[in-house]
């Protein structure tokens, strides 16, 4: 039989790790079941109606971005519209399309780790964490699209630790159709192929990721110029959101220094208002590129590993989610897939992140954010700090599945030269 061999933990048998795969997906059903019950099911503050109204559009045969102006990008259209088609109960059926895309992030989370090598151990730990975290983080999963882009995340990243990268950079244009974020994954992995394969393959897979993004946007720019720009411009221009770092600091500053802030509305979240919150949120934009451009530069002068690779995918993920401007919930799904790969104290952390969240959203949010609750308060900036906490953590190899260099010689690269 042939097996999936582990630098740190022994061989893993194929048919082990389809099993224990199998189980976690199952397992993550039953942690979808459990988030419609009990003190999951109060409180919700959901997405699906605005999911709906796009969908229903869509199935009358309106075009986006001509005749409707969704505020997210063209790659998220399919998982609003199967719904509107497939169901006369539109949340249930998107619930339920959700739950597949979890399957598939489980599935996908396995496929990474039998392209790392992973032992039985790691398998168990990794695989466990992608099959509960809905518990963790609450019922925000269930009404939210998020796990469409994160499993289409961790597919791409699990094509490349495979060594499909042309695979790979198709599906990683997809994600960022899908929603913008993985594309700070873009420049990790164009260094990870051209210093493996070279300029040629580089380019290629370049010119794979450019088409797919361009088959996406293209014919809704072609028929709704004015409707694309507006979607991209409103997601850039967003002002800081009260989740972010930089805005529960100043609420936090609120309540002990007395400094003066004030929420408004605007761009389907509630932000800091004034002058000091549009300045916070330049600052934060742009220690978050700074930290983003430092993370690419390292990564590509640094060792060529898979084990590298992922340490550094999730950390450009966090810095993303952690530095930035806006922090809804919902980013928290971006990470759950990516950071476990990483390591045992990784995993903590999020797995901390994730429960600091749902200890106040949905249930306490708009004691935040209508009455800065100094409780609440407490918990976001948590949270937050929490997320930065993880961005050290990701920062010392030494904290990873692997703690030492392993001796013998690398898994053999395999020639440069079409890939699918």
């Amino acid at each position: 039989m042939r097996s999936v061999c582990s630098r740190a933990g022994g061989p893993y048998s194929r048919r082990g790790a389809l099993c224990l795969a199998a189980a976690a997906a199952v397992v993550f059903l039953g942690s979808w079941v459990a988030l419609h019950h009990g003190f999951y099911a109060r409180d919700a503050i959901k997405d699906t109606a605005v999911y709906e109204r796009y969908g229903e559009a869509m199935a009358a045969g309106e075009v986006p971005y001509r005749d409707f102006r969704p505020e997210y990008p063209p790659g998220a259209m399919p998982v609003f519209v199967v719904p509107a088609l497939v169901g006369d109960d539109y949340e249930r059926s998107f619930g339920w399309l959700m739950a597949a895309c979890g399957v598939a992030l489980v599935l996908l989370t396995a496929a990474a780790l039998a392209a790392l090598d992973a032992g039985p151990a790691r398998f168990g730990a990794v695989l466990g964490f992608a099959a509960l975290w809905p518990l963790a983080l609450g019922p925000v999963v269930l009404t939210r699209y998020d796990l469409w882009p994160a499993a289409l995340t961790v597919g791409a990243v699990a094509a490349f630790l495979a060594g499909r990268d042309r695979l790979g950079s198709g599906v990683l244009g997809a994600a960022v159709a899908a929603k913008i974020f993985p594309v700070v994954l873009a420049p990790l992995l164009a260094a990870w192929v051209w210093r493996r394969r070279g300029r040629r393959a580089a380019l290629a897979c370049g010119t794979i990721f450019l088409a797919v993004l361009a088959a996406a946007f293209l014919p809704f720019a072609a028929l709704g110029p004015g409707g694309v720009g507006e979607s991209l411009g409103d997601q850039l221009s967003r002002p800081l959101q009260i989740e972010s770092l930089g805005a529960a600091f100043l609420v936090a500053l609120h309540h002990v220094a007395g400094l003066g802030v004030e929420m408004a509305p605007g761009h389907g979240s509630q932000n800091i208002a004034g002058a000091l919150g549009d300045a916070v949120g330049v600052a934060a934009t742009a220690v978050q590129v700074a930290v983003l451009c430092v993370l690419w530069v390292v990564f590509a002068r640094g060792e060529l590993s898979r084990e590298r690779l992922v340490r550094f995918a999730a950390l450009a993920l966090v810095a993303f989610v952690a530095l930035g401007k806006v922090l809804s919930p919902q980013f928290l799904v971006w990470l759950v897939p990516v950071v476990p790969l990483v390591g045992l104290p990784a995993a903590a952390t999020i797995a901390a992140a994730l429960v600091l969240t749902q200890s106040w959203f949905p249930y306490r949010y708009w004691e935040y954010a209508r009455e800065f609750d100094g409780t609440v308060t407490g918990l976001v900036l948590a949270r937050d700090v929490v997320l930065v906490v993880l961005l050290v953590v990701l920062s010392r190899p030494g904290l990873g599945w692997l703690r030492t260099r392993q001796p013998g010689p690398p898994r053999r690269t395999p020639p440069a030269g079409p890939r699918s």
